[in-house]
């Protein structure tokens, strides 16, 4: 909590005046000059807003509910349209968010490059060039167009931000996609190797003493498989996907559906999910966000069909053992995995804020990136072996000879005569079904240029097609008109 309430007071601090949409500086009252203070700044160079719920509400995983409960927040992204909100858990927050991490982690290697650059700062700007790269990179995969080769450097990016802002209102370049992606690139490959993980403070750490909310080299590692996955330098993914998975047993590190959780209790579940003591869980991010309180009770969420087409059919033969629940009252099916909090700031006990803890990475999206990227050099064999350590977690009464993923089956169920095309849906379905109500399948969507419709109640369907110019999110109205940035086509 003392993570949360400090990272709080920047946000705050940072979005205070309409001139601050990328950066203020975190602390005016702190002299950053001992590694214990630079650490503690670091703490707050994780963005803090929720990008999940317009993400989910953007992709295939959702429909048309007879809910009523309709939110701006929820409705305009499941049109496709802008979301004229800053609030929590709209784009433009998101983009905030990010600016205000990036802010934390320049001002800390800016005190780190004042104090002499001296290795007993490695760790601390180690940390601060991964968080800032993470934060650039996922604004350039949701606010530009999704790397290309051959036109990333042609279409524009988003402000690559490198010092702390020292100005109001000051004019920022876009640059290319190329840039943003060689830039992060860079500040990866240059902090990856400097991460220690015994140097964060044990306030931080989970019961084993790993630290759940910082980068550790297991979670810079898995941010590289994503980043890779974009920028489909395959060998990269598994080379950094090996590194997470060295000298440990894969299944024993992945969330035990078909056994541990399956005699869990809904409260127990959602408590469980997202535990700094649970394995799978690589980095969290606590995010002012009432994402646990809506994802179960929003008009445009999982229903009857989206839960069919993800959960209920699958190449394995066999039945998912994700707890489904079904909310009588907003009728949509959910699988619990978020704990609401409420932080009360007053004497009224419904005065305070909301908060959602969010999985960043997981054990499971390494897996899944690594049989991904196999797949993409046609080692099917190998993307099988991955797959197939998923599914003896996954399936109910597992039994590997009836289970187990293989090329006839995949041919079977989606009728598919190439072996990596079909083995490519097999990987895309478990990673939907494995990341629903985690926002991933949009990114995926983005990755492989997927269709995607939506289903309106009483009327046709819409549908978002590749190339269309709203797979790209609006840059945020203030940064067009204060920052001079370039909008995006509509």
């Amino acid at each position: 909590m003392k993570k949360y309430i400090v990272s709080l007071l920047v946000l705050s601090i940072a979005l205070s005046g309409c001139e601050d949409f990328l950066s203020k500086v975190p602390d005016n009252r702190t002299i950053l000059d001992s590694k214990e203070k630079i650490a503690e700044l670091l703490v707050t160079a994780y963005p803090e807003g929720n990008y999940i719920p317009f993400c989910e509400a953007m992709s295939d995983n959702v429909e048309d509910n007879p809910s009523q409960s309709q939110d701006v927040r929820n409705t305009d992204p499941y049109f496709w349209r802008n979301v004229n909100s800053t609030a929590q858990d709209t784009p433009e927050n998101y983009w905030n968010s990010c600016y205000t991490a990036i802010a934390a982690a320049n001002h800390a290697l800016q005190a780190i490059e004042r104090e002499g650059n001296f290795p007993v700062y490695d760790a601390q700007r180690g940390e601060a060039l991964v968080a800032r790269a993470y934060a650039h990179f996922m604004l350039v995969a949701l606010f530009a167009k999704t790397y290309k080769a051959a036109t990333a450097a042609y279409y524009p990016g988003i402000p690559y931000v490198t010092e702390p802002e020292t100005e109001s209102l000051k004019k920022y370049d876009r640059h290319t996609v190329e840039y943003v992606y060689t830039m992060i690139e860079k500040d990866l490959t240059d902090g990856l190797p400097l991460i220690d993980d015994q140097s964060y403070n044990t306030e931080d750490a989970d019961a084993d003493g790993v630290p759940s909310y910082h980068f550790t080299r297991a979670a810079a590692h898995a941010f590289a498989t994503r980043f890779y996955l974009f920028k489909r330098d395959y060998n990269k993914v598994i080379e950094h996907a090996n590194q997470v998975f060295s000298n440990t047993d894969i299944a024993a590190g992945l969330r035990p559906w078909n056994s541990t959780y399956r005699g869990y209790a809904m409260n127990e579940l959602i408590t469980t999910y997202t535990r700094s003591t649970e394995k799978a869980n690589l980095l969290l991010s606590e995010t002012l966000s009432d994402w646990a309180f809506t994802y179960n009770t929003l008009k445009y969420t999982t229903g009857v069909n989206t839960k069919a087409a993800i959960l209920d059919y699958n190449a394995t033969q066999g039945q998912y053992s994700y707890w489904v629940y079904y909310s009588s009252v907003s009728q949509v099916y959910f699988v619990p995995k978020f704990k609401d909090h409420f932080v009360r700031t007053g004497t009224n006990a419904n005065t305070g804020f909301t908060y959602t803890v969010i999985p960043l990475f997981s054990a499971e999206e390494v897996l899944l990136n690594r049989a991904e990227a196999y797949t993409m050099q046609n080692n099917l064999s190998a993307a099988l072996d991955d797959m197939n350590v998923l599914v003896s977690k996954r399936i109910t009464n597992y039994v590997p000879e009836y289970h187990n993923l293989n090329a006839h089956k995949l041919y079977n169920f989606y009728q598919e005569s190439i072996n990596q095309e079909a083995t490519l849906l097999a990987v895309l379905d478990l990673r939907r079904a494995e990341f629903l109500h985690e926002g991933l399948r949009w990114f995926d969507i983005l990755r492989h240029d997927l269709p995607v419709e939506h289903l309106i109640r009483d009327g046709e369907g819409i549908v978002l097609s590749a190339g269309d110019p709203r797979r790209v999110l609006q840059i945020p109205a203030e940064a067009i008109s204060l920052g001079g940035l370039e909008p995006n086509p509509r």
